[in-house]
């Protein structure tokens, strides 16, 4: 596994690849900046210009786009109060206080080393712990399915409140949606 952490390490620190890093990293904080505009479609946007790149560089330069457009939604959210992302509307509320007190610095300095950090640990920790959940995924068969399925229907219960009708009807349109693209012959054949 050592060995594959320093082969990537060195295709990583090629001048061409940190090229288009640092392009993926100022598209994404432009788009994850813009409020209305999601990390999703920053990568839908630069996806296609992926497409004649070698793979290690079209995967590199679309995680970069990924990673700083998260982050991005924290500038509307600081100055603006205005998530630009999903996964930044928590910033909005302790942020854009900041801002009002004059420490806008501050808050987007604090939103940046937080990501980078973030992003880092996660990043580790998925590299060693990745291995074992798939073993772990691998292993599962149709009573972990069925319980995993159970375990869902009952959390809409109980998020659902008073509304229960409401939680049911949109319980049956996920399970509807979900069987787009279920191919019966092929779980036969499998």
């Amino acid at each position: 596994m050592l060995d594959n952490i320093i082969y990537a390490l060195t295709h990583v620190f090629d001048l061409k690849i940190i090229l288009f890093m640092i392009i993926g990293v100022v598209v994404g904080i432009v788009v994850g900046g813009l409020p209305g505009l999601s990390v999703t479609i920053a990568v839908a946007l630069i996806l296609p210009f992926t497409f004649g790149m070698d793979p290690a560089l079209a995967i590199l330069m679309l995680l970069a786009v990924y990673c700083s457009g998260i982050y991005g939604g924290s500038i509307g959210a600081i100055l603006l109060n205005t998530p630009g992302t999903a996964a930044s509307a928590a910033t909005a509320a302790d942020g854009f206080a900041l801002t009002q007190k004059g420490k806008t610095g501050q808050a987007l300095g604090m939103s940046l080393y937080a990501s980078v950090i973030a992003g880092l640990l996660s990043g580790i920790v998925l590299l060693f712990v990745a291995p074992q959940i798939a073993k772990f995924a691998l292993g599962f068969g149709p009573p972990e399915y069925f319980t995993l399925a159970v375990f869902g229907l009952t959390i809409i219960a109980a998020v659902s409140g008073k509304s229960l009708a409401k939680g049911l009807v949109m319980a049956c349109l996920g399970i509807l949606v979900s069987t787009i693209g279920m191919d019966l012959l092929m779980e036969i054949r499998d």
